[in-house]
C-alpha cells in the first residue's frame, strides 16, 4: 500500500497505520529548524519523521511495532534522509531514556473504544490510555524552549489535556482544527515559553 502527501510517496506495510487526516494535519504545521533534536512519537511508516529530516532535523523516531519500523527505514531511505533519522522499538519515552528534544511529535491513538482494541488508533474506554502518561512525561523530555505538537480527538477530552499540560508548567495552545461530522480533530502545541520570551 501506498500514502501520498503534497504529491510525495511513502511506503505502508500491512498492519502499519496508513497515515490519514491526522497525519497531515501535523504535517501541515512541521516547522523544523535546522539541527533541532526531533523526536517522533509512534512513528508508524515515518511519514512526519521524514519531512522533518527534509527540514534539518535530527530525528529519533520510536514505534511499539517491529513492522512500522521497518516501514520507517524504508522509507527514510527513499526519500533520501535515512542517514538523519535514527529508529528505536518501544512505547512512549522509554526507547529514548533521559534525553531532551527541541520539538516533539506525536500523532497518539485517541478514539474511545469499548471492548477489543486496535492499538493504531484506540484509545482505550475514555480516549486517554496513551494520551495521559505522554503529557506526564514530556515536561521530562523538552528540551529548554522546546515544544510540541499532538493530535487529539474531541471525544477525549481536549481541555483536561490543556489542563495538564499547565499542570506541568507548559503552556498550550489550539494551533487548528478539522472539523468531521462526529468530532473535531485537534492539533495542540505545548512548551515552554510560548508565549513569552524567555
Amino acid at each position: 500500500m501506498k500514502a501520498f502527501y503534497r504529491g510525495r510517496e511513502f511506503l505502508v506495510l500491512p498492519g502499519v497505520y496508513e497515515p490519514a487526516e491526522d497525519t497531515f494535519l501535523l504535517a501541515d504545521h512541521l516547522r523544523v529548524r535546522e539541527g533541532e533534536r526531533v523526536l517522533e512519537l509512534g512513528t508508524g511508516c515515518g511519514m512526519l519523521a521524514v519531512l522533518a529530516a527534509e527540514q534539518g532535523g535530527r530525528v529519533v523516531a520510536t514505534d511499539v511495532s517491529e513492522v512500522a519500523l521497518r516501514c520507517a527505514w524504508l522509507n527514510a531511505w527513499r526519500h533520501g534522509v535515512g542517514k538523519r533519522v535514527e529508529l528505536r522499538r518501544g512505547e512512549l519515552f522509554s526507547p529514548v531514556g533521559p534525553s531532551t528534544f527541541d520539538l516533539i511529535l506525536f500523532n497518539p491513538p485517541y478514539l474511545p473504544e469499548e471492548g477489543e482494541e486496535d492499538p493504531r488508533w484506540s484509545g482505550g474506554r475514555n480516549g486517554r490510555r496513551v494520551l495521559d502518561p505522554f503529557l506526564s512525561g514530556l515536561p521530562l523530555h523538552l528540551s529548554p524552549g522546546g515544544r510540541a505538537l499532538f493530535v487529539q480527538s474531541s471525544l477525549s477530552g481536549v481541555e483536561e489535556s490543556l489542563r495538564r499540560l499547565e499542570e506541568g508548567g507548559l503552556e498550550a495552545r489550539i494551533l487548528a482544527r478539522l472539523r468531521f461530522p462526529f468530532e473535531e480533530l485537534v492539533l495542540v502545541e505545548a512548551g515552554w515559553n510560548l508565549f513569552t520570551p524567555p
